[in-house]
């Protein structure tokens, strides 16, 4: 489990059998300290439908991705705010669109 701000998120492979739930995730590596670093943040109605064939994991994996990071989280409110605040605090390379 790794914490982003204040929110859980349980650490996944890539080719992970996914869940048809709704959720949050993050495209993530490690950095030479160690320290995991957001490259892509999202969210899906189903994780199953959207992460093994997401456009961005393979720019995500050229720019160090080794994990997802994903956290189900079922009403869309609460999902919009939370990526919201990830994507603010964590400026992921490959989020581009508001910039």
């Amino acid at each position: 489990m790794v914490t982003w701000l204040t929110y859980d998120f349980n650490v996944y492979e890539h080719g992970a059998n996914w869940n048809a739930v709704a959720g949050l995730y993050i495209f993530a590596g490690l950095n030479s300290a160690g320290q995991w670093v957001a490259l892509y943040i999202g969210q899906a109605t189903s994780l199953a439908e959207r992460i093994p064939t997401h456009e961005r994991w393979q720019e995500a994996v050229q720019l160090g991705a080794t994990r997802v990071h994903a956290r189900v989280e079922a009403q869309a409110a609460t999902r919009d705010l939370i990526e919201a605040a990830l994507i603010l605090n964590f400026q992921p390379v490959l989020n581009v669109q508001g910039r």
